[in-house]
C-alpha cells in the first residue's frame, strides 16, 4: 500500500491534534534519601547538638552537609511521599505546605535539615481534614535554599497532584 503525500500530511495533522494526556511524563518515584547528594551520609548531616534535660528538648546542630542538595533533582518530574505541615490554608484546604519526612516534624521536634524539607505549592487545595495523613506529591522539583520562620528549606515542588499515600 502506498500513501500519498497528502495522506501523510493529513495523518500528521491528525496526530498533532490529539490530546497530550496519552503522552504525559511518568514521574520518577523518589524517597527522602534521594534528597541527599550522593556520597553524603545522613549521619554526617546532624551533629550532637544541645540537649535540655529540664525542658526535655533537643536542638540538633547541622553542618554544611545539611544544606547540600541533590542537583540531579533540579527540574525533575518526581513523585514522593511525606507529611503536610500547612503554611497557606483556607476553608477549601491547604495550598502551600512544607512536606516533611515524618509526622510532627517542625511542630513537636526540631526541624529536619534543609535537605530533608520540601516547600510545596499547589493550585488544588489538599483537604484540611486530612492533614495528619501521609501523602504522595507529584510535580516539578527545584532546589532552592530558603529560610522561613519555621525552618530552612532546601527544595521547592510545584504540585500537579496530591493524593493519599496508601500503605
Amino acid at each position: 500500500m502506498t500513501l500519498s503525500r497528502r495522506h501523510l500530511i493529513a495523518a500528521a495533522a491528525a496526530c498533532a491534534a490529539l490530546p497530550r494526556a496519552g503522552f504525559a511524563t511518568t514521574p520518577r518515584v523518589i524517597g527522602w534519601d534521594d534528597l541527599i547528594p550522593p556520597g553524603v551520609p545522613y549521619a554526617e548531616i546532624i551533629g550532637q547538638g544541645e540537649i535540655d534535660a529540664i525542658n526535655d528538648t533537643w536542638l540538633p546542630e547541622f553542618d554544611e552537609n545539611a544544606t547540600k542538595l541533590n542537583k540531579d533533582l533540579h527540574g525533575a518530574y518526581i513523585k514522593m511521599p511525606g507529611y503536610v505541615l500547612p503554611i497557606d490554608m483556607s476553608t477549601a484546604g491547604v495550598t502551600s505546605f512544607i512536606m516533611v519526612p515524618y509526622v510532627g516534624a517542625c511542630i513537636h521536634t526540631p526541624p529536619p535539615p534543609a535537605n530533608q524539607l520540601v516547600f510545596v505549592d499547589s493550585k488544588k487545595p489538599w483537604p484540611s481534614d486530612q492533614l495528619w495523613d501521609p501523602v504522595w506529591v507529584t510535580g516539578r522539583m527545584r532546589h532552592e535554599l530558603q529560610s522561613t520562620t519555621i525552618a530552612d528549606i532546601g527544595y521547592g515542588l510545584t504540585a500537579d497532584l496530591i493524593e493519599a499515600y496508601e500503605w
